[in-house]
């Protein structure tokens, strides 16, 4: 029964979560670093956002084993093909025909979209499943070269908004407010799901 308190925490996390990076990318004020990759990768050589959440995971993984020098970790994977495929649900769903027009509107998408990412990736992160690629690459970078972890992170999505920038992806203001406030969001949401998990628990 605690696995699948789990599994429910990482699932219904995860679905949050998606919607929320969803909304951040219809916001059209600039994208995290990942997402403006993924976007500019779309507009460029085709394929879904989705699918190209999953060919950055397989890339990581690979990425990951050469630099700490170990057996790529596949079970990471899973965590990536599950978001490839409800970000590409939201969009061809939800928003496929949706677009923010008005400065405003656009400034509360992309906040809003923060905060249900905070919230969703608090709830899934519970689960303690292996985590996804990109979060282990920023791993790999901090135990390879030394670094702490804020360094590490940084690399990371300097790692994404190089080629982000030279292919055109949607960098802006949203990629600078992304980038220092997802962290602090997720920090805000997690000691409340920590105990609902540890509740649960409990009660089954």
């Amino acid at each position: 029964m605690k696995f699948f308190i789990r599994l429910l925490f990482f699932t219904i996390g995860l679905f949050v979560m998606t919607f929320g990076v969803c909304l951040t990318i219809k916001a059209n004020l600039g994208a995290g670093a990942w997402d403006a990759l993924n976007v500019a990768l779309t507009e460029k050589v085709g394929l879904s956002i989705g699918k190209w959440v999953m060919i950055d995971g397989v890339v990581l993984v690979i990425v990951n084993a050469l630099l700490i020098k170990r057996r790529p970790d596949f079970l990471t994977l899973l965590t990536i093909i599950v978001i490839g495929s409800m970000i590409d649900f939201w969009l061809n769903s939800v928003f496929e025909t949706w677009q923010a027009e008005q400065f405003i509107v656009k400034l509360v998408t992309l906040l809003l979209g923060i905060l249900i990412v905070g919230f969703g990736a608090a709830a899934y992160l519970q689960a303690k499943f292996p985590p996804g690629p990109i979060d282990n690459y920023m791993l790999a970078i901090k135990e390879r070269f030394g670094v702490n972890l804020m360094m590490a992170k940084t690399i990371g999505e300097i790692t994404a908004l190089i080629p982000a920038f030279f292919l055109k992806g949607p960098i802006w203001l949203g990629t600078i407010i992304i980038t220092f406030t997802i962290g602090p969001v997720i920090q805000l949401f997690f000691p409340f799901f920590e105990k609902l998990l540890k509740r649960f628990q409990a009660k089954y």
